[in-house]
């Protein structure tokens, strides 16, 4: 099933999920697939298109979540491992056995589980933003135009209209990040993701160079305040002078630059209401340490298109009272991105990037084990 232009009459679905994100269409995915009506608004015409993610999927998402069971090897690009680089750019290189993550042509594969969805039975709506709705007997009347629905999903980003109409909460800390994508180039050790940690240009997090799928993708996100978007484009071009040694961009125009924000502060309160519920961004569910939210996404999106599919089968309560219980709360990711927030150091990153102590808190981070501790 192709993806429906905006319609003047939608009609009535079981559940209607607004945003073809990771987790709208993971969530419209399990819901189809257990024969529950489902229809997916999304604003833009293509799920494909303005994508604020460097799109970095990691091995437990390949391996444990079914949804991406089938994934085109030409959507992908498999990477080995990481190189740290301290702010002066010394380096050390991280691996853990038979980890590894994948660079995506993100756009292809936001396309791909859209037409997923789509053949399950989910109908997707393009080129329809959800602006309002009204709560009428047991379901929803939504905007003109779009049908009435028993059952919402949020899945519309860290600034949800959803959230918004229907009072939820919403994200309050974010990073903003940038990136650039340059065609035609080859970076040396392109089977690592090489990150880059310097609290001058990425005050609370990092940057990033990475050998994508037909592009090398470079970019980084920092901690914002006071709304300040040009700080980060600055920090962007202050970032591609300091790297200019190891990879120089600085000659090239980049074919695409993406930006967004990213929401850091966990799940948002209330997460639900009656017969509404958020899900991925909208949600707040990304990590407050590495910022990553797809696996998140489709692992939460998943479960809440099963939860969904239950209640409105009569099998269970309103996921909006139990299930958002099982979202995760990231309580030690908040310590840390506390930590990280108020005490990061260049100088102490600088003596520390060879210690043994450095690369197993570096291991945690990325591989979410001992990494080069465990025996080989």
């Amino acid at each position: 099933m192709a993806s429906i232009p905006g319609m003047n009459d939608i009609g009535t679905s079981d559940c209607t999920v607004v945003g073809a994100s990771f987790g709208g269409l993971a969530c419209a995915t399990a819901l189809a697939e257990a024969g529950i009506a489902v229809s997916v608004l999304e604003k833009r015409a293509d799920a494909g298109e303005k994508l604020h993610t460097t799109g970095i999927l990691v091995k437990e998402a390949v391996e444990e979540l079914p949804i991406l069971d089938g994934l085109p090897p030409s959507l992908v690009r498999r990477i080995e491992g990481v190189r740290l680089y301290a702010p002066n750019l010394r380096s050390v290189d991280l691996d853990a056995p038979g980890y590894y993550f994948l660079a995506t042509d993100t756009p292809g594969v936001m396309r791909w589980l859209a037409a997923r969805a789509a053949s399950a039975g989910a109908r997707i709506v393009t080129d329809t933003p959800f602006r309002e709705a009204v709560r009428i007997g047991d379901g929803l009347r939504l905007n003109g135009g779009c049908g009435e629905t028993r059952f919402l999903v949020g899945a519309d980003g860290p600034q949800s209209r959803v959230a918004k109409v229907f009072r939820l909460g919403a994200s309050t800390r974010f990073l903003a990040g940038i990136e650039h994508e340059y065609t035609g180039a080859a970076i040396d050790a392109g089977d690592r993701l090489h990150c880059f940690v310097d609290r001058r240009l990425m005050p609370g997090y990092i940057g990033w160079v990475v050998q994508g799928v037909g592009v090398i993708q470079v970019g980084l996100a920092r901690r914002l305040r006071g709304g300040d978007s040009g700080e980060v484009k600055r920090s962007m071009n202050r970032f591609l002078d300091k790297i200019a040694g190891i990879f120089d961009f600085r000659d090239r125009v980049p074919t695409a630059i993406r930006a967004g924000l990213i929401p850091c502060g966990g799940p948002v309160k209330p997460l639900a209401a009656s017969r509404v519920l958020l899900v991925g961004d909208a949600a707040g569910l990304v990590s407050p340490v590495t910022a990553g939210g797809i696996h998140t996404a489709l692992k939460h999106g998943l479960a809440a298109g099963h939860a969904i599919a239950a209640f409105l089968k009569g099998e269970a309560e309103d996921p909006a009272r139990a299930f958002v219980r099982s979202y995760p709360r990231f309580r030690v990711k908040r310590v840390v991105r506390f930590l990280f927030d108020h005490f990061q150091s260049d100088t102490a990153f600088n003596l520390a990037l060879a210690t043994k102590p450095m690369r197993l808190a570096a291991s945690i981070v990325y591989f979410h084990h001992r990494g080069v501790f465990e025996p080989k």
